[in-house]
């Protein structure tokens, strides 16, 4: 259990001798787009870590507009090189170092309905310009599990194997990004990984923390979307960052998520039973699903350290202690694509 903030940051970016001898062997330094969102702060503190324990003499540079401040001036403490960039001035982007390692972290997901133009310029065009200046960098691409189509359940999620056929346009941009690097991959030979994520679980957000804060509030759970697959956060961060030592041209694509298809059902079950009451519920479950297989990432990188249960664990002592969260519920309930 966490009891508060900064032992949660802690555990989060905590480097495995794994992560710290593929980061160690990399040649020069990482620099990371996109670093002040979710998962951003985590993976750059993260990377950090893994940086200072092996000794490497090479920097973390994390580049976001940084509209908190607060959450540079964490990472400068932790030792990271933060600029302060809106890559959508160019002059910002053509500013930057050259590094010979990226993390593509940019992208635009909720706020899409209605403002669907700005979504495309972030998703699409953005990458083309960055994945023009950085064609000789090895790269990570974040991406989502969305490219793919709902699935019936019985299928175990898709395989990367599964051609895309993403619903809505913000499935349709992440389709377009990943084209767009997946063409300079192809025309310079940008080596490239792109990272095909659903769902990462903070305790602060996600899936596990949507589910168990209606359990608790005794709001009904929606079971539209009737089951999910999830993956604690410094897990995926992990994987990213060491997907660094994978990429290639055409493009290693790889799904990122935990090992189980986890009904929504038996999740709200399981937050009630350790909340001390029951839970209620709204809507059927559907015959198809949002998932994903990740086999092929668990043969590269092992499975993820945190199980299931200790997110489970953990979030419903999160929720019960009433720490703090970021109100950014991830509507994984949504099937139509919208918003």
């Amino acid at each position: 259990m966490f009891a508060s903030v900064d032992a949660l940051d802690d555990f989060l970016s905590t480097p495995t001798p794994a992560l710290i001898e593929d980061l160690t062997a990399l040649d020069g330094d990482i620099m990371i787009l996109g670093s002040a969102g979710k998962m951003g702060p985590t993976l750059a503190r993260l990377a950090q870590r893994a940086l200072s324990s092996g000794g490497s003499p090479h920097r973390i540079i994390a580049v976001s507009r940084f509209s908190n401040p607060t959450v540079r001036q964490q990472l400068e403490a932790a030792g990271v090189h933060t600029i302060s960039a809106d890559l959508h001035d160019p002059a910002a982007l053509t500013s930057l170092p050259i590094a010979p390692n990226l993390i593509y972290m940019l992208g635009t997901k909720f706020g899409t309905s209605g403002q669907e133009h700005q979504t495309w310029a972030t998703n699409a065009y953005l990458a083309g310009k960055v994945a023009e200046r950085y064609c000789d960098a090895r790269t990570v691409v974040f991406s989502s599990g969305n490219v793919y189509p709902l699935l019936p359940v019985i299928r175990g999620g898709a395989t990367e194997s599964i051609p895309p056929a993403p619903i809505g346009e913000y499935a349709q941009s992440c389709l377009a990004r990943e084209r767009i690097f997946e063409h300079f991959s192809q025309q310079h030979g940008t080596p490239v990984t792109l990272y095909r994520l659903n769902y990462a679980i903070d305790l602060r957000y996600g899936v596990l923390l949507d589910i168990g804060q209606a359990v608790f509030q005794g709001h009904p759970v929606d079971l539209t979307m009737g089951n999910v697959n999830v993956i604690w956060q410094g897990d995926a961060c992990e994987i990213a960052l060491r997907s660094l030592s994978v990429v290639s041209s055409p493009p290693t694509i790889l799904n990122v998520t935990g090992p189980e298809t986890s009904a929504v059902r038996w999740l709200a079950t399981e937050f009630a039973r350790r909340f001390g009451h029951s839970a209620s519920f709204q809507g059927e479950e559907a015959a198809t699903a949002l998932l994903s297989n990740a086999t092929e990432t668990f043969r590269r990188f092992g499975y993820p350290r945190v199980t299931l249960g200790q997110m489970l664990d953990w979030t419903a002592d999160w929720i019960q202690q009433q720490q703090p969260v970021y109100d950014k519920p991830t509507h994984f309930q949504e099937r139509e694509g919208n918003f």
